[in-house]
């Protein structure tokens, strides 16, 4: 071996000793820096025509474990996913109250049936009644607020939606930048490690707002994709868009989060991302506060109803002058139908005696007053000459109005023994002539429409439904077509149920015995439906047939919209807690103010079996409404304890994923003072042999000399 092969061997082993205690020193430098991958210098020796001829460092690479780090990046996807639901749900949770305190919002509708309990003792009291009447407002406030602020939880959501978007469009663009320094930087052989670096901490920030997946490069860099497959970064990188729906209640119709990849296909990225921040807010926004949202105004509307059936079976004493019903939505023809049992209209004086009564004897489509036959063409005319001046009925714009003539009050009672009833509402009920509670929608569905009874919608005008897959993102929008035709709901079913220009592809809509327009998918948990426009007017009531009945997120906009009868708030004695005596002798009082029993059946309102409707991902059914309130109580407290137990879960595995994969690919400084020790040794040793081979060089010339 000549003293110059030698040399070249100490001086390749002294830079490769220089180049590693450069990379060690890097090391020890970041040991602090979170996501830092440390360094390591790969070295093998170099032969030259089967001789040794020094050692080379032939590539730098980070210290990277691909399973841990795809354990770390789906676990963080995870903590991102649950924690932001759990962070959400927990502000719907705390707008209904401790659970644990007598001042919930479910305490207070106990209290509410109490304080009409004690009304009933003490009918005459007007502080009794301001006092009741007062958290009457009060319970359906609470229940407006709730309303409201589970609203303003999906509209913050649908905002970070947007934020996210925009925050993941530059992680993805630098990330591809990253990835083109790398590449360059390997075909010459350049060390990329810092870029590389970078790049994972790009790549860990992006894995809390999505799920990603990692493969390596042949020529540098990295290719990103989504947990199913959707390219993020490759040639070039993916560009996410969505613009957040503004103003936000329980009918929006959010826009699609859209994809569009590398090579310019564009996606709806929910088909694509399974977890991430993006996804829990989606979920919150899609699933958990609407599913609250539909519980509170089903729970909302049944108080209402319970509390209205109660109340329109009592009178005040006086009567009231003027008894104005709700709008009902239909025509008086279609409203009158399907009556049954007897009720009676009565008129009467200041003192409570009877001036007149009309009883009405309902049979099927047709009906008698007084004896007098009648139908609903002719119930007017009829009722008013039975009433003989005393009082005058009429109905414009689908509400009925029944109002006394000379200073006489008008209180109607059912007969004990076959009271009135349609679609489980007597006459007074149904048409909302005495409601304690009033709101500008309808506060239940059950139409009492038939297959045969007019709609009331003009040809031609039309809905927009929209059906969305169990990820929540857009199957397809279907808009239908109010039929030309004689105007049934037969027509209008068949029309909506077209498997071509309706929803007969998703599944179908039917009329119940009750009037109750309902939707069945098919498979219902892939799809769901949603109405995202509705240019339908109904004559006379100028609903829409999404208020008329109750499609899409209607339902949940109920809690909103009820108060207390302004008339009743300005004037206690006129909260109706007196009952007519049907049997009062001619000439005697009908009422009294002193009778309470009206006060009791409104204390029972709470204890009564009530038909619920399915809402919120409950099943419904027939139970009480303390019950139902009780049990959705449960349901709002269990959701938030399950969404922070996966968000404390999800946490303690993103923790125990980080530990492991900082274990592995993080600096840990004793082994990197061994390496320094190694490597200084090693730059020593080349040193000297440099020395040596100097020493003999001298020696040889001086020899020469």
């Amino acid at each position: 071996m000549s003293l110059n092969s030698i040399m070249n061997i100490a001086t390749s082993g002294l830079q490769t000793a220089q180049a590693q205690l450069r990379v060690t020193s890097d090391n020890i430098a970041n040991v602090n820096t979170v996501g830092y991958v440390r360094k390591i210098a790969d070295q093998s020796a170099s032969v030259t025509k089967g001789y040794g001829d020094g050692v080379d460092i032939t590539r730098m690479r980070l210290a990277t474990d691909r399973f841990l780090q795809a354990a770390s990046f789906s676990a963080n996807a995870d903590t991102a996913r649950h924690g932001v639901r759990s962070e959400l749900f927990n502000q719907i949770q705390n707008q209904f109250g401790d659970p644990s305190s007598n001042t919930n919002f479910f305490a207070q509708i106990d209290k509410l049936f109490a304080s009409y309990a004690n009304l009933a003792e003490s009918p005459t009291s007007s502080a009794a009644r301001q006092d009741t009447i007062y958290k009457t407002q009060a319970m359906f406030d609470d229940a407006a607020n709730i309303a409201r602020q589970i609203q303003a939880t999906r509209q913050e959501a649908d905002s970070r939606i947007q934020s996210v978007a925009e925050t993941i469009n530059p992680l993805l663009e630098q990330i591809d930048k990253l990835n083109k320094t790398i590449a360059a930087g390997s075909v010459t052989n350049q060390d990329v490690t810092g870029a590389q670096n970078a790049q994972q901490s790009l790549i860990n920030e992006l894995s809390k707002y999505m799920d990603v997946k990692i493969e390596q490069r042949s020529n540098g860099g990295v290719t990103l994709r989504t947990g199913t497959g959707m390219t993020l970064v490759g040639e070039g990188h993916a560009t996410l868009s969505y613009q957040a729906a503004g103003t936000v209640d329980a009918t929006t119709a959010f826009s699609d989060i859209m994809i569009t990849e590398p090579s310019g296909t564009r996606w709806p990225v929910l088909d694509g991302v399974t977890s991430g921040e993006l996804r829990g807010l989606v979920e919150l926004r899609d699933k958990d506060a609407p599913a609250a949202a539909a519980r509170l105004g089903e729970l909302t509307a049944k108080l209402a109803d319970e509390l209205n059936r109660a109340h329109n079976a009592n009178t005040s004493v006086p009567a009231p002058a003027i008894l104005s019903g709700r709008n009902t939505g239909q025509t008086l023809e279609n409203a009158l139908t399907g009556f049954t049992g007897r009720t009676t209209i009565s008129t009467v004086n200041n003192a409570g005696v009877v001036q007149a009564s009309a009883e009405i004897v309902f049979s099927g489509g047709t009906m008698t007053i007084n004896g007098q036959a009648a139908d609903p063409t002719t119930f007017l005319n009829v009722l008013n000459a039975q009433l003989g001046g005393t009082g005058t009925a009429s109905f414009v714009d689908g509400a009925l109005r029944l109002e006394g003539a000379a200073g006489n009050g008008v209180a109607i009672a059912d007969d004990p023994n076959t009271p009135s009833n349609k679609g489980g509402r007597g006459f007074s009920h149904w048409f909302g002539l005495n409601d304690l509670v009033t709101s500008s929608t309808p506060t239940f569905y059950e139409t009492g429409l038939t297959l045969n009874s007019q709609h009331g919608f003009a040809p031609g005008e039309s809905l927009t439904f929209r059906f969305n897959d169990d990820n929540g993102s857009r199957l397809r929008d279907v808009t239908v077509a109010v039929p030309a035709g004689a105007g049934t709901m037969g027509e209008m079913l068949t029309a909506l149920n077209d498997p071509i220009t309706g929803v007969g592809r998703y599944g179908a809509f039917s009329l119940d015995a009750n009037g109750t327009l309902a939707f069945k998918a098919y498979n219902p948990s892939a799809q769901t439906m949603s109405v995202v426009k509705d240019g339908t007017t109904q004559a006379p009531s100028g609903l829409s047939m999404s208020q008329l009945f109750g499609l899409g997120g209607t339902g949940a906009t109920r809690a909103a919209a009820y108060s207390v009868r302004s008339d009743i708030q300005q004037d206690p004695n006129k909260l109706a807690l007196a009952q007519l005596n049907l049997s009062a002798a001619a000439g005697t009082p009908a009422l009294s103010k002193t009778d309470g029993r009206g006060g009791l059946l409104l204390a029972d309102a709470g204890k009564t079996n009530v038909n619920f409707a399915a809402a919120g991902g409950n099943g419904g059914g027939v139970r009480t409404l303390s019950s139902y309130a009780a049990d959705f109580a449960g349901d709002i407290g269990g959701r938030a304890s399950a969404a922070k137990s996966r968000a404390d879960t999800a946490s303690a595995l993103s923790k125990e994923a980080t530990s492991r994969r900082t274990a592995s690919e993080g600096v840990n400084m004793d082994e990197e003072l061994v390496n320094m020790t190694t490597f200084q040794q090693a730059y020593n040793a080349s040193a000297r042999l440099i020395q040596a081979s100097k020493d003999m060089y001298d020696v040889l010339i001086g020899i020469l000399r």
